[in-house]
């Protein structure tokens, strides 16, 4: 909330300019020191702005032209949590969605959702809805690949399946769905954005969730190679990356967070609002949220005492102690 804030008031070029015309209204001479101190500090929030769209297109192009009205928009683990709220919004919004899940939707289907029975962790089921979207939907041009389960077991108490079902459902999921789904929107013909959802955990790892933690490791890198792949041979293809903290949503249910000032809790909404954002204004993104989720990565080079210690002060590897799943048990099979 404070950076949220912080960004628009004192870190805003529009307000910061406003400063010195304030300080002329009260009789201040141009050349006073505070007139000066104004001056540059609206042009040095002014010249970041101006860096950052700057950063911005070179990172991802030229934003793609969106009309809700002839997107398909494909969510996986749309049924419940973040991807049935992307799912209803983009619905009332009257674009055409179509959710793979392995359950029903939690609130039934929308005003403009289709569900379809699909276990993304099965190809041949992934392919075969893919091709039905395409004839009784139309051409896909926006994939969210938002399913995932947790288990909530250390390493020793994990079965084969288990591991099997984690690691299929939570990273060959994206891949098969890419696999079906990317050419049918590169042969839209008005571009597409592909938005990964991945997680926090990806980079910290954390008790109790090796196998979740190395399927989200593996969707970031995988993510930045097609993304890198993409911006080479089909530059019109928007790809986003969203990497979460903790959600509150059902896949974690039981899971307390020991550090809420460090690592807040994050409301689906907040994350769906970046994820809409993202694909409405036809752009590429790689975010994270809260705060410490964007800048997790500089977590690696940190001295590895340091580490120890920051996650003892964080709680991060005591969180899962509590977890019971959705079903009030230690494994959640249903997505999220």
């Amino acid at each position: 909330m404070l950076v949220r804030v912080l960004s628009v008031t004192v870190f805003h070029p529009f307000v910061t300019a406003l400063v010195p015309l304030c300080l002329r209204a009260r009789a201040m001479l141009w050349d006073a020191p505070t007139m000066l101190a104004a001056f540059a500090w609206a042009a040095f929030v002014s010249l970041l702005w101006v860096a950052s769209a700057v950063n911005r297109r070179i990172a991802h192009g030229v934003p793609r032209q969106v009309d809700l009205g002839e997107e398909v928009i494909v969510i996986t683990g749309g049924a419940s949590g973040l991807g049935m709220l992307v799912a209803e919004v983009y619905g009332m919004r009257g674009a055409t969605v179509a959710v793979l899940d392995v359950n029903d939707m939690e609130n039934g289907e929308a005003r403009g959702v289709t569900a379809y029975k699909c276990d993304v962790s099965d190809y041949k089921q992934v392919a075969a809805t893919a091709l039905k979207i395409e004839e009784e939907l139309g051409t896909p041009t926006v994939l969210i690949n938002n399913a995932a389960i947790v288990v909530g077991k250390s390493l020793l108490d994990l079965s084969v399946d288990e591991i099997d079902r984690s690691l299929s459902t939570n990273l060959l999921g994206p891949f098969y769905c890419l696999k079906a789904f990317l050419p049918a929107i590169i042969r839209s013909g008005n571009g597409g954005t592909v938005v990964n959802i991945s997680s926090v955990i990806g980079h910290l790892g954390a008790a109790q969730l090796s196998d979740y933690a190395a399927a989200k490791a593996g969707l970031s890198a995988m993510h930045r190679s097609v993304a890198a792949e993409l911006r080479e041979s089909h530059p019109e293809i928007k790809t986003v990356l969203i990497t979460p903290g903790q959600l509150s949503t059902p896949l974690f249910y039981g899971v307390q967070t020991p550090s809420s000032f460090i690592a807040p809790v994050v409301e689906p909404v907040e994350v769906a609002k970046e994820i809409v954002a993202a694909i409405d204004q036809g752009k590429g993104a790689t975010t994270g949220m809260p705060l410490y989720a964007r800048w997790v990565d500089w977590y690696s080079v940190l001295p590895a005492g340091v580490q120890v210690l920051a996650r003892k002060i964080s709680g991060v590897d005591r969180g899962m102690r509590t977890y019971i799943g959705r079903n009030g048990s230690t494994e959640d099979k249903k997505q999220r």
